[in-house]
């Protein structure tokens, strides 16, 4: 029997439903949810993923906005448009799409972003709330992975969790949520010799390497629990993963659980983000 697929599509309008029914508290209450969303430049990839969030808002009750520039925006333009939504009480969140352009400072434009909108937890404040293990917005995608593995219903505590990837946006977010949860957590990364050694013996691998088959069915146990942040293309045109997933499905029978791509982590990013501009709002109330 394969391992179980961990279905984020559904645990993702599960949590939906309960979002849209917060915000229609507040919203009742006279405090809607807001976020605003700044697209710079012609990205075809960025203009899809800020579309679904637009729409993401709309079906969850939110008000939304969407500024969208040409690439040609400057530096200083972009930093007053952040001002001006800083001291907008409508706004709650703010998101400014990556990647930014060249010619823009992107670090610094996440820095100008007030600290209780900064809805994807990127910024060095919200970083530092969450290495010191104080309440804050935490990076969407690895909160969206905490509530997958959560899903399964395997306890955290005393498990030893691999963080394949070290980048500020997941991997190393990653590994301090898991911290946080008890397990004990190794990171590994492109620098790792030999990293089957890590991860054949983890309880809980969550990959994100953007790289294909970076996990393959030598490296994993039966009954682990595999998380894959990857998105790929392969082959045959397809959407895939940073893991080898038919023959890491068959390793991990028994018990094992693992999401599929698409359709696992991709759903409950967006999904975190609406959390975060919730939370925001209610802060703000």
């Amino acid at each position: 029997m394969s391992a179980t697929l961990i279905d984020g599509k559904a645990l993702s309008e599960r949590l939906r439903g309960e979002i849209a029914a917060r915000a229609a508290a507040l919203t009742a209450a006279g405090r809607q949810p807001g976020l605003a969303v700044i697209l710079v430049g012609d990205d075809a990839a960025s203009a899809v993923y800020v579309r679904n969030k637009v729409k993401a808002c709309a079906d969850g009750g939110f008000h939304s906005v969407l500024e969208q520039y040409p690439a040609s925006l400057t530096q200083a333009e972009l930093l007053a448009r952040v001002a001006a939504l800083n001291a907008d009480p409508r706004i709650h969140g703010i998101l400014v799409q990556m990647p930014l352009p060249p010619h823009l400072d992107a670090l610094q434009v996440i820095e100008a972003i007030a600290p209780a909108k900064d809805v994807d937890g990127f910024s060095v404040h919200s970083a530092g709330q969450l290495l010191t293990g104080l309440p804050g917005l935490r990076p969407a995608t690895p909160f969206g992975c905490m509530k997958l593995i959560e899903s399964t219903g395997v306890a955290l505590r005393g498990k030893h969790a691999v963080v394949v990837g070290r980048s500020n946006t997941v991997g190393k977010p990653m590994a301090l949520l898991l911290l946080q949860a008890n397990a004990t957590v190794t990171v590994c990364h492109s620098g790792t010799p030999d990293l089957g050694l890590h991860t054949r013996p983890a309880d809980i691998v969550v990959v994100a390497t953007g790289r294909r088959r970076t996990l393959t069915a030598d490296m994993v146990k039966p009954g682990a629990v595999i998380i894959d942040v990857g998105i790929n293309r392969g082959d045959d045109g397809k959407l895939c993963g940073d893991v080898d997933f038919g023959p890491v499905r068959e390793a991990l029978s028994p018990g094992g659980f693992i999401t599929p791509v698409p359709g696992g982590v991709g759903p409950m990013t967006i999904t975190m983000l609406l959390a975060n501009t919730l939370q925001a709002a209610e802060a703000a109330a």
